[in-house]
């Protein structure tokens, strides 16, 4: 039998995993990209060190690795402290929990090591000075504003209603930048602003948590935690206390007054869990989403893949102690080895990326889970689960797509990947629950493989299900949908090139934002991202981040750094802006957005806050909090020239 390249390419395409692609884009397309190692998933614009050469490698292998390289399972893998600001490093060698280890070290040497650890020369980190402290009345909180109960950890529907938004449709093409600010030694920013008691609370890369005049840009206090905060902050206004998790995988309750800790909690024994989704309040309970990294570390063709169980944890909110666990994958067994000789072990993974979604009425917590991070894969990735919300007992679950087992050996293509080689079809963006009727509700799910699905929340049973994009390992539907009454606005991401040498169809490209019809899954406009790219590195211009809407306005952010207001009812850009655009900071230094993925905006009192710069899975870095507000023009007195 004669097989050629075109014939080749036909055999292979049903086995790939990849959903709907062409093999005519395939035939025509440039040879597809990988990355090498999980280092490449890390962006940045600020200088590096080459680890091979840096003096701190001896200084790791000697006094670190047996424990971070598996060793220990509760110590965090090098890939994951790499993500942490190096003075963080040093003060824990230094005063922290890894003092007694760091005892017979030099100052130096623990120097050294950060360096290494994070590829940052110590020297190039250096922390600007601090905003401007608030004086006089900008000191006051406002103790009438008390918080909404929207956005994510609260409402993850991510509409801001009338009377808080206090932004109309027509202010909107008034809006200007009134303030900005860069956050210190950062390449992304990646926590939800959140506005209550009259202050702008938000976290950030190097562990900081601000609480910001939202006028001036003043802080009333900031206090600096050991890792990134990666989710939304929560504002609990009965208790006055504010919660978020951590790249850590730490929960945090804060005085919102003053900012000192309250409480903090590590919601998993596994060295690389971490917490992307925002504890969700509601019900006397935090309901904490369990996510992890082990998947980065399953690129590494001699670890022994993998261990991690996705869960939600409901805890006290007044103690961060664990009420229940809802776990999602099985527990991992022993399932034979790689062709490289590490353990394979499975079922593992299934994370919880989202918000979870918590109903009064039913008294229920919805939420969806990833894939599963080794073989086998089984019954509980790309899912949708209901528990009670007293007590965690599952009440059903419904699986979107079957047969997915991924981690980034599959993007490197070494022995590390699954036999099923993915797709990665997460559900990472929280269920909606919308009312569709007097009588009846819709749970509106939106996952990486492209599609939007409806489901009965009583029973988990598909209603419908609507083909937005291509979807794929960086492509479809990512943090955060939005609704206004029974429309649901669904932003798609679609990256041309996934840095995985997978190539998806063109034609079937959903890159843009799309409106739909939550009882019944109908389009009912689609506007079409356009890019400003021009083949830019690390530019695309489809929609990851999490959207907001309020009436009649839809705000979005977009991976090649544009800022955009859509009308909702009709698709048309009402306003944008290039946050990727250098501006003075408030502390005197420059900001910079980026690719803006993860948070989305917050709207208040007609101001507009929105974090700009997502340096991670080849996306440009940034590290920017910008702050708009409408610029209205005086209209001219009666007999003035015009």
């Amino acid at each position: 039998m004669k097989i050629t390249i075109k014939s080749a390419l036909a055999l292979c395409l049903p086995a790939v995993g990849l959903g709907t692609f062409a093999a005519a884009s395939l035939l025509n397309a440039a040879p597809p990209q990988r990355i090498k190692s999980h280092e490449e998933l890390q962006v940045y614009d600020t200088p590096r060190i080459d680890p091979a050469t840096a003096p701190g490698r001896p200084i790791f292998e000697q006094n670190c690795a047996m424990c971070h390289m598996g060793g220990v399972p509760k110590a965090p893998s090098p890939a994951f402290l790499a993500m942490l600001p190096p003075d963080s490093i040093v003060n824990s060698l230094t005063h922290g929990v890894m003092r007694s280890q760091g005892e017979n070290l030099s100052q130096q040497d623990k120097i050294a090591l950060a360096e290494y650890i994070t590829r940052t020369p110590y020297d190039s980190y250096k922390r600007p000075a601090p905003p401007p402290v608030c004086t006089g009345t900008a000191v006051n909180f406002d103790m009438a504003d008390t918080p909404a109960p929207i956005g994510w950890g609260r409402d993850n529907r991510r509409f801001v209603p009338a009377g808080t938004a206090q932004l109309s449709a027509s202010d909107v093409p008034q809006l200007k930048l009134k303030w900005a600010f860069a956050y210190p030694a950062s390449n992304r920013a990646r926590s939800q602003p959140t506005l209550a008691w009259g202050t702008l609370f938000v976290g950030s890369q190097d562990g900081t948590v601000y609480a910001f005049d939202p006028d001036t840009g003043c802080t009333r206090w900031t206090t600096r935690l050991s890792a990134e905060v990666r989710t939304a902050i929560v504002a609990d206004g009965e208790a006055k206390r504010l919660y978020f998790g951590d790249l850590l995988g730490k929960v945090h309750a804060l005085d919102a007054m003053t900012g000192k800790e309250l409480w903090a909690h590590r919601m998993s024994d596994h060295a690389d869990a971490t917490i992307t989704g925002t504890p969700t309040l509601g019900g006397g309970l935090l309901y904490v989403p369990v996510s992890s990294l082990e998947v980065v570390q399953a690129g590494d063709p001699k670890y022994e893949c993998c261990t991690f169980r996705g869960s939600v944890v409901a805890v006290n909110p007044a103690t961060g102690e664990e009420v229940w666990r809802a776990w999602t994958a099985g527990e991992p067994v022993e399932k034979g080895k790689t062709a490289a000789g590490a353990l394979i072990l499975g079922p593992s993974g299934a994370p919880v990326w989202n918000s979870p979604t918590y109903d009064a009425k039913t008294d229920r917590v919805f939420f969806g889970s990833g894939e599963n991070y080794s073989s086998p894969a089984d019954e509980n990735s790309d899912a949708i689960f209901a528990v009670d919300a007293r007590t965690g007992k599952r009440l059903w679950h419904t699986q979107l797509t079957a047969n997915d087992a991924w981690n980034v050996g599959c993007m490197i293509g070494n022995e590390s990947c699954p036999a099923e080689n993915g797709p990665d079809y997460d559900v990472a963006a929280s269920p909606l629950l919308i009312d569709t009727g007097p009588n009846s509700r819709m749970l509106v799910v939106g996952q990486k493989s492209g599609q939007a699905w409806g489901l009965d929340p009583e029973t988990g049973k598909i209603a419908w299900e609507t083909r937005l994009g291509h979807g794929g390992t960086q492509g479809g539907i990512h943090f955060g949908m939005a609704a206004e009454g029974s429309t649901v606005f669904v932003p798609v991401n679609d990256m041309a090139d996934t840095y995985d040498a997978r190539i998806y169809d063109e034609k079937q490209r959903g890159a843009g934002l799309h409106a739909l019809n939550a009882g019944t899954g109908k389009v009912r406009w689609f506007a079409r991202a356009p890019s400003k790219c021009k083949g830019a590195k690390f530019c695309d211009p489809g929609i990851s981040a999490a959207i907001t809407a309020i009436p009649d306005v839809v705000f979005a952010g977009h991976l090649d750094g544009m800022f955009r207001a859509y009308n909702s009812k009709t698709g048309a850009v009402l306003w944008q802006t290039d946050t990727t655009v250098p501006v003075p900071s408030i502390d005197g230094g420059t900001a910079k957005g980026g690719s803006m993925s993860g948070p989305g905006a917050a709207v208040w009192k007609g101001k507009v806050f929105v974090n700009s710069g997502y340096g991670m899975y080849s996306h440009m870095a940034g590290n920017a909090l910008l702050v708009f507000a409408p610029e209205k023009t005086a209209k001219p007195k009666r007999g003035a020239a015009r």
